[in-house]
């Protein structure tokens, strides 16, 4: 299975959602119709005839004229493939002319705004983004699909810039540091990272950071051995700064390509944990001042808005360079994503869908956007 299609199927708890909420909103806009014209009043219906009461039969009337044969509905042209959601839209009555079609007035860029706000985009950015689409198209009549197909080009276009693998550079050994707060992935991201680098061609040591957690570490062991990486530890509780710098010296005398250096979960309201992190980039910097060279933030969907705040905070304190994203498959709203690129601009490296090792690749706006709005590619 291709890693868009698996990341369709299983964002769909997010895309399902978002896609009944366009559908919802082009379905409240009334009559299907265009009716009356503006300014011309439909004429008044007259009121039934009451029945009388014992009233004589009317004599029959005389036979009706027969109605005259019907005119043949005329067969339009074929319009070119792809402008009428082709044969098959048209045998279920998904074609662009069966669709309900509605107004992109003021009341529909509302409820347009309100279906991305519940979707995690961020009132700023949802804003902007309904704003975008209804310029040149104020007042026109959408369908569904159409309103989809403008919001995929519309998160296509913010997530475009920043949509960048992560860079590589000549130091060896590249130090890579990963970072996040508890739970988001980073021990399942070094594990997926390093056995990718490693299928590519390049040489990787894992440091075990995370000191404090022994099942870290031991997952790290268990992605270390199935990659073929030697995951450096040390004793449960020794100081963090303290491997790293070690690590480095290690991977410097193997002639390791990448490091990647694994940190402990902390939360962003913790200053002693901050601090400690603070402690690693300043003593790996004693080894070698321009490290790390990338500093890669894990990010879990499913906290939602909580990730502006997280980018935020890692942002002053390690000077994140890229973001990683994390459990898209288990969230009901993907559009923090587009919010976090909208706000911070920052490089989008890698998002993950699952466990497994292919689970985790490079980030695609187009993909993204098609699966977030639950349009085929």
């Amino acid at each position: 299975m291709s890693f868009f299609n698996k990341l369709k199927s299983r964002l769909f708890k997010s895309s399902s959602k978002l896609e009944e909420g366009l559908d919802a909103v082009v379905g409240d806009g009334g009559p299907q119709d265009d009716g009356p014209a503006p300014g011309v009043s439909a004429a008044p219906m007259a009121p039934p005839a009451t029945p009388q009461p014992d009233a004589t039969p009317a004599p029959p009337a005389d036979p009706a004229p027969a109605d005259p044969a019907p005119t043949p509905i005329a067969v339009p042209e074929a319009a070119p493939r792809g402008e009428r959601g082709g044969l098959l839209g048209r045998l279920t009555g998904r074609g662009a002319d069966s669709a309900p079609r509605r107004a992109l007035d003021d009341d529909m860029l509302e409820q347009l705004e309100d279906v991305l706000i519940a979707a995690d985009m961020g009132v700023e950015t949802a804003a902007r983004v309904t704003a975008n689409m209804a310029e040149g198209r104020f007042g026109k009549r959408v369908s569904s699909s159409e309103i989809k197909e403008l919001l995929a080009a519309e998160i296509t276009r913010i997530m475009e810039p920043v949509a960048r693998p992560m860079p590589l550079y000549p130091n060896r050994p590249q130090v890579v540091l990963v970072v996040g707060v508890n739970g988001s992935g980073k021990t399942t991201t070094i594990g997926k990272l390093a056995s990718q680098f490693r299928a590519a061609g390049k040489s990787v040591v894992i440091a075990a950071g995370d000191t404090f957690r022994a099942a870290a570490v031991e997952q790290l062991q268990v992605w270390g051995d199935r990659a073929g990486v030697p995951v450096l530890t040390a004793p449960e509780g020794s100081d963090p700064a303290s491997l790293a710098f070690d690590a480095m010296g290690k991977a410097a005398e193997t002639g390791a390509d990448l490091l990647l250096i694994d940190t402990a979960g902390r939360l962003q309201n913790r200053a002693d944990l901050m601090e400690e992190l603070s402690k690693i980039v300043r003593v790996i910097r004693k080894k070698d001042p321009t490290a790390p060279h990338n500093t890669l933030l894990v990010l879990d969907a499913t906290t939602g808005q909580n990730a502006i705040t997280q980018v935020e905070i890692f942002q002053k304190l390690a000077d994140v360079s890229g973001l990683v994203m994390t459990k898209l498959d288990g969230t009901a709203r993907g559009g923090v994503l587009v919010a976090l690129a909208d706000r911070f601009g920052l490089p989008i490296h890698a998002i993950g869908v699952g466990e497994q090792i292919d689970d985790l690749d490079a980030f695609d706006p187009g993909e993204f956007a098609a699966a977030l709005t639950g349009l085929e590619r």
